[in-house]
Parts: structure tokens; C-alpha cells; sequence
């Protein structure tokens, strides 16, 4: 089976996965070390949108069969 790139969202939706986490991982450590700066609210939201695009759109390249 070859993997073909017909589902264009595969390759935004992992870049996006990568962006949200690194944002959501930064925001959660500022709200554990200093809570009073931290801004988790925004990165709980950008998780959520994550989630509907990647249900939505899907997250893998579609398979090929010969």
C-alpha cells in the first residue's frame, strides 16, 4: 500500500497539534510556577479547536490500495 497525501488537512493538522501542545505545555508550567502570569483559559480553548479540527478534517494521510 502506497500513502498518498489526498487528505491535505493531514499535514496542517499535525503542525497544528505540535503549535497548540507547545503552547498548551508552556501555559500549564506558568500556571503551576507562576500562577499570577499564567493564561491557561486561552490554551484549554486553542485545545478544544485542536480537537474539532483534527475530528473533523482527520490527522493521518489516506491509505492507497493497489
Amino acid at each position: 500500500m502506497k500513502t498518498t497525501t489526498r487528505n491535505r488537512y493531514a499535514y496542517a493538522n499535525n503542525i497544528l497539534i505540535t503549535i497548540v501542545s507547545a503552547v498548551f505545555g508552556y501555559n500549564f508550567y506558568q500556571s503551576i510556577v507562576y500562577p499570577e502570569k499564567s493564561n491557561i483559559a486561552i490554551s484549554l480553548i486553542l485545545v478544544v479547536i485542536t480537537s474539532v479540527m483534527v475530528r473533523k478534517y482527520g490527522y493521518s494521510p489516506i491509505k492507497e490500495k493497489k
